[in-house]
């Protein structure tokens, strides 16, 4: 418990840092996958990890240039509604439709590629059927 609490305190610690910083956001682009820092979260909400609390995630819809509806991606093999399958840098990899979220741009700090347009189509029909039902 006192480790999670720690986590906690350390995050906070960087979200600060990200709320406070003057750089402008990064360009990013709908269909790109980008290492963002989510943080530490609650329960069974999905979180970064290692320092700086990131992991990937896709821009599944750029709202504007600060703002972005994301999807976390994990390096775990998950089949079902509630998933999509994206691969990078010749892994298989999955999106999580039910962490789906809005994040600040200035989450965003590097850029790890773009998906080819077809399986952008289609992490986004998924989306729109598991949100629909």
């Amino acid at each position: 418990m006192f480790e999670v609490l720690e986590q906690f305190r350390i995050w906070c610690g960087q979200k600060m840092r990200l709320h406070t910083e003057t750089r402008s956001s990064p360009l990013f682009k709908q269909g790109e996958v980008w290492w963002c820092a989510i943080g530490m979260n609650v329960g069974h909400e999905m979180y970064g990890k290692g320092a700086y609390f990131t992991r990937p995630v896709l821009v599944l819809k750029k709202i504007n240039t600060e703002m972005f509806l994301g999807l976390p991606v994990t390096s775990k093999i998950k089949t079902g509604v509630w998933y999509a399958p994206v691969s990078f840098h010749e892994r298989a990899r999955t999106a999580v439709l039910s962490q789906a979220r809005v994040f600040d741009a200035r989450r965003l700090s590097k850029r790890i590629c773009a998906l080819p347009e077809n399986e952008l189509l289609d992490v986004q029909k998924r989306f729109v059927q598991f949100y629909g039902s």
